[in-house]
């Protein structure tokens, strides 16, 4: 099992002929993905050959969800076009958006953001400034390297995407159902909330591994919703004990202000609803090591 995106995905890359583009398409093939064509209006019609395996671009997210009955759009388009194509892919309905774009305007994300609430919210939306999401051995929405590790039974939530990747590395041995890079802007799409709730109901997700950083309350949030609805083994780390306050690190939403957000605050909230935090990746990944073997 996997959750959001299985072997039976069929994706649409909104900027496939661009050249970030083209790079995580070939990628995204190349693992496996059934990827059925891309998006570009100026380029509507045309067709262009990875490696063999030759993808149609369609004008809209909406032709081609027509035409091939594509349920996920990965958006590889720049910063200035990515509202744009967010909300290009809402009004089609399609079930999952993972926008990859990083440096989107805060404005602009709030603003397809709310417009998916005003339209029901029939589009999940992973991101923007993500990795995207893998169910490895069935398919790979994004630029996460899919030789990392297999298939198995931890489920990956993560802020980062350098930390997922390490966190999947690290773990290679044991393998994930699915792993999900959130992003780590002010406002995001899917939260660690959601990616909690849907690895507990999955039978085939055994254990979890949520990786946090300094801002926000994101963190402390999941906490709060690990105490009340998660019943299988949870361990965590924070990135960004040793953040300066009101210096913004990496992520636009990494910033510690007003002393709120710290990562100390985050890992003494998510120790209180029993969750075992790692003070680094590795021993993150050790502590997981240790309940999987005991699983």
């Amino acid at each position: 099992m996997a959750i959001f995106l299985t072997e039976n995905s069929k994706v649409i890359v909104q900027g496939m002929t661009g050249a970030e583009g083209t790079k995580h398409t070939k990628r995204m093939l190349a693992s496996g993905t059934n990827i059925v064509g891309g998006v570009n209006p100026r380029k509507a019609g045309e067709k262009v050959d990875f490696d063999g395996t030759v993808l149609p671009v369609f004008a809209s997210v909406k032709e081609a969800m027509e035409q091939t009955g594509a349920d996920v759009s990965v958006i590889f388009v720049p910063p200035k076009f990515a509202k744009d194509a967010a909300i290009e892919a809402i009004d089609a309905e399609i079930p999952l958006a993972v926008v990859i774009t990083e440096g989107i305007p805060v404005h602009d994300s709030a603003y397809f953001w709310q417009h998916s609430l005003d339209k029901g919210s029939k589009t999940r939306i992973i991101g923007p400034n993500c990795p995207g999401i893998i169910s490895p051995g069935k398919s790979n929405a994004g630029i996460i390297p899919a030789d990392i590790a297999g298939p198995g039974k931890i489920g990956l939530v993560s802020k980062s995407g350098t930390l997922t990747y390490q966190m999947m590395y690290e773990l290679r041995d044991f393998g994930f159902s699915t792993a999900i890079g959130i992003g780590g802007d002010p406002i995001i799409g899917t939260t660690h909330i959601d990616a909690l709730e849907a690895f507990q109901n999955d039978p085939e997700t055994a254990a979890i591994v949520m990786i946090g950083e300094i801002g926000g309350d994101a963190e402390e949030r999941a906490g709060a919703y690990i105490q009340e609805h998660v019943t299988k083994p949870v361990v965590g780390y924070v990135a960004g004990f040793t953040a300066p306050e009101g210096k913004t690190m990496g992520h636009a939403g990494a910033i510690v202000s007003d002393g709120a957000g710290t990562a100390q605050g985050k890992k003494e909230a998510l120790e209180a609803a029993g969750v075992k935090v790692g003070k680094t990746p590795s021993e993150t990944a050790a502590l997981m090591r240790e309940i999987m073997k005991s699983l």
